[in-house]
């Protein structure tokens, strides 16, 4: 049985589920892009279905947090093995 406090991962599936992520976010950046090129931020805000967009909204405040975490991560990660060197 695995403890609690160190869980074992499959590092192999984290990458391949990382990669299909990776182009899941091009494929959502490029449609936002598409949109944005076409529209104004006031038009959309005007005009736009308002449940979708919080909705949207909420979407990229997941992710903004998420990947947040994952950058300080990194970012100590990165502290410590400069303060090792």
């Amino acid at each position: 049985m695995v403890p609690a406090t160190k869980k074992q991962i499959d590092v192999a599936r984290m990458k391949a589920d990382l990669t299909a992520v990776k182009v899941e976010l091009l494929s959502a950046q490029c449609a936002t892009d598409r949109v944005r090129l076409q529209y104004s931020a006031q038009d959309i805000g005007a005009f736009g279905e308002r449940e979708t967009l919080k909705r949207m909204i909420a979407s990229a405040a997941a992710l903004h947090d998420f990947f947040s975490q994952i950058e300080a991560q990194i970012k100590n990660a990165e502290d410590a093995a400069k303060g090792n060197g």
